[in-house]
């Protein structure tokens, strides 16, 4: 799997250089984004742009994704699906369950507007 990782204080911008997430490389991307969750990112874009397929297999690591940022207080954001992979979320009823965004810049911008409503909201609930 060709993969690259911007790091960055308040998100974690996976970028997927693989046409394809199928059961060939969604172990991987699973693997990959449990290690990033456990080093304290909590708010994590997956580019998909080049992405041109996505498989079950795929769409489980995607929600896995989307759990691990849950579970840790954090928001998971797909950028840059192309239509096919839009349609596939659409008919497996994801598109409502998961944050879809167009593109990676807009995705920061997304987790940076997150990030702030968080910290707002926190001392009303002290």
């Amino acid at each position: 799997m060709r993969y690259s990782v911007e790091k960055e204080d308040k998100y974690c911008l996976f970028r997927l250089e693989d046409d394809k997430l199928n059961s060939q490389n969604a172990p991987l991307l699973k693997s990959e984004m449990i290690l990033l969750n456990a080093e304290g990112h909590k708010n994590i874009i997956l580019d998909l742009s080049p992405v041109k397929y996505v498989d079950s297999s795929g769409l489980s690591a995607i929600l896995i994704c989307d759990r691990l940022c849950r579970n840790s207080g954090g928001v998971f954001v797909l950028a840059g699906a192309d239509e096919q992979v839009r349609r596939l979320l659409r008919i497996s009823q994801l598109e409502s369950v998961l944050h879809l965004v167009n593109t990676a810049e807009e995705s920061k911008d997304f987790v940076l507007m997150q990030e702030l409503e968080n910290e707002l909201r926190e001392p009303d609930q002290a």
